[in-house]
């Protein structure tokens, strides 16, 4: 076979308003394979809610690397991390700052909290006390802290990642539903298959210790590169029967049978964001139905309510939000 026909058969397309994004994702991928085998899908999820700026909650058991996902992201794009391990008695003040006293001196200075970074690791966010929750919600919304009616900006690129454990609910705090509707996505993290898990195996066995972030030394991205990217992700072309398509599937939930709640406003401005975000990943300048279903699950499982009965005969949001899906005529222009 000559070489000209090998390209007329696999030919490498590439949208080149899109250049900083797929530089983005070939980097990150790479990179963060040194620590993390498998986990594809909570990575790339982990990286459309930083092109659009938005916070995410990770669900999955103890073990599986969520921490790790974080902290090795952290490197990965030159971004400051803290962590918080929340505890029933974790007090709003542990993790916003304070106002302290200067020994010797009659001066008060704000000594600056934990949510003061760019990637704010919160583990187990559910065995938090609710009005230590609550103290996120201006964080996460409006990106500043106010105490002592002084308010202060958080970072430009602050975003948080919240862990919880779906199988262990003693001495936990549910998370209310205001909380839940400022997370952008709800990321589940299985465990992995196979062969993943051997790859585990070898990763920490190369390592010296427990240190195979450190010993993975990861490359971070060129400066300006996820600023670059974020503005191709914003200049994502969606047609207006997308829209529509879009506040449809949000509305149909609202009225939908099987559940009490349904999605927000706010989760549909979060649902077109996260489609625009899954369009560039897959290196297109335009939006396509496609797009809006792969981002659905991830944006709105966390957003809807079920009805009792439905647990009871084995629903669960995932399930509920495929019917919708179903449901929704999909635009053919």
């Amino acid at each position: 076979m000559t070489e000209e026909a090998n390209q007329q058969i696999s030919p490498e397309v590439t949208d080149p308003q899109l250049h900083a994004t797929r530089q983005l994702l070939d980097h990150s991928r790479a990179q963060l394979s040194r620590v993390i085998s498998g986990q594809t899908g909570v990575i790339d999820e982990a990286l459309m809610a930083l092109l659009v700026q938005g916070h995410v909650l990770l669900e999955g058991v103890p073990g599986i690397a969520k921490t790790l996902i974080v902290k090795a992201l952290s490197r990965l794009l030159g971004l400051s991390f803290h962590r918080v391990q929340a505890t029933p008695d974790l007090m709003p003040a542990d993790i916003l700052g304070t106002t302290i006293l200067l020994q010797g001196s009659s001066t008060f200075t704000f000594h600056q909290g934990a949510v003061f970074t760019d990637l704010l690791l919160v583990d187990e966010i559910n065995r938090m006390p609710p009005r230590t929750q609550a103290a996120l919600l201006e964080c996460m919304e409006e990106r500043q802290v106010t105490t002592d009616g002084v308010v202060r900006p958080l970072p430009g690129d602050f975003t948080v990642f919240a862990t919880q454990n779906p199988v262990d609910f003693e001495g936990t705090y549910p998370l209310p539903e205001a909380q839940l509707d400022r997370f952008l996505l709800k990321t589940l993290v299985l465990y992995p298959n196979e062969s993943d898990e051997r790859h585990i195996l070898e990763l920490h066995l190369a390592a010296e210790g427990s240190l195979i972030l450190e010993a993975a030394h990861i490359e971070p991205i060129p400066q300006g590169l996820l600023a670059a990217a974020r503005r191709e992700v914003q200049s994502i072309r969606i047609e207006p029967e997308l829209l529509t398509y879009i506040l449809a599937l949000v509305r149909r939930t609202r009225e939908w049978p099987t559940l009490t709640l349904g999605a927000s406003p706010r989760a549909a401005i979060s649902l077109m964001r996260v489609a625009q975000a899954v369009a560039a990943l897959e290196d297109r300048s335009y939006l396509v139905p496609d797009d809006v279903k792969r981002a659905l699950p991830p944006v709105l499982r966390h957003r809807v309510r079920l009805k009792p009965e439905a647990e009871l005969e084995g629903f669960d949001p995932d399930r509920i939000l495929a019917d919708v899906v179903a449901a929704v005529p999909v635009p053919r222009a």
